[in-house]
């Protein structure tokens, strides 16, 4: 058993193959936790990360046991991107001859982290750059340690941008600011972030993992289905016109009305106790 903060015992869970290092899959009770493992690259990106972290995703987002999954990095850095030094390989790059089709399939670990039906938190520590800031963007949530800042990164590096960034700070931030940071493209610590709303919480260094992992279990300790069904109707906000998004949100808004949960919920609110809800 591995620890992340004091009491919290964490027990593997799943992992795409024994020989992968690269990512670490780790459960609390209902949390999993994924962390980013090649702490002297900074967690950069390379082929073997990224095709776990989409294996592992798509595993947790059909995992009714797990409720809530949390993102965060190894050693002093959450992500730095993209590793150059395999894109500087030229023919040993991962995209030196992929296909429009081939990087969308990568892509979708964005998507994942975006829409999957339980809350997402990304647990920044240190440098949060390039793909790394666009995987932290793409979380419901984001908490930062003291030590994080976030820099897009692409231009200098002559790359127009992926896994969604430019769509996330788009919605996260508005337009304007969203075109700043991609072209200005300067780092932001910290505390400039929680000003603009980019993270919701700034903690020291040592309190990063423990803080994220109450915030998830607080999710985790909300009823199943009703969390499902308030994060598909944020999804849906985001880009139906208002009538399509008002027929979803009262499909959802009936089914969720008709569960176990619902019932014991309101119970519990006149009686005066704490709820216990079952997932149906």
């Amino acid at each position: 058993m591995d620890t992340i903060g004091p009491g919290s015992t964490l027990v593997i869970v799943w992992k795409p193959d024994p020989a992968v290092t690269s990512l670490l899959v780790d459960q609390h009770d209902a949390v999993a936790v994924l962390t980013l493992n090649r702490p002297d690259r900074l967690n950069a990106l390379n082929m073997e990360t990224v095709d776990a972290l989409r294996a592992a995703l798509e595993a947790l987002a059909t995992d009714d046991d797990v409720r809530v999954v949390v993102l965060t990095g190894a050693g002093r850095g959450f992500c730095a991107g993209g590793d150059l030094e395999i894109v500087a390989g030229d023919a040993a790059s991962p995209t030196a001859s992929s296909t429009a089709d081939q990087v969308r399939r990568h892509l979708h670990i964005a998507e994942l982290l975006h829409s999957m039906s339980k809350p997402t938190i990304a647990a920044v520590n240190g440098p949060c750059a390039g793909a790394g800031m666009s995987l932290a963007c793409a979380a419901d949530f984001r908490v930062a340690a003291r030590s994080a800042h976030f820099s897009t990164a692409f231009a200098k590096v002559g790359q127009s941008g992926d896994y969604g960034l430019a769509w996330s700070l788009h919605h996260l931030l508005g337009p304007a600011l969203a075109r700043r940071l991609f072209f200005l493209d300067r780092r932001i610590p910290a505390e400039e972030a929680l000003g603009l709303g980019l993270v919701s919480d700034v903690y020291d260094d040592a309190e990063l993992v423990p803080a994220a992992l109450r915030l998830a279990r607080g999710f985790a300790d909300m009823p199943r289905l009703t969390v499902a069904a308030l994060k598909g109707n944020l999804v849906d906000a985001a880009h139906l016109p208002l009538d399509e998004y008002l027929d979803r949100e009262a499909e959802r808004f009936v089914q969720v009305s008709r569960t176990e949960d619902a019932r014991e919920a309101a119970r519990a609110y006149v009686e005066k106790r704490v709820p216990r809800f079952v997932g149906r």
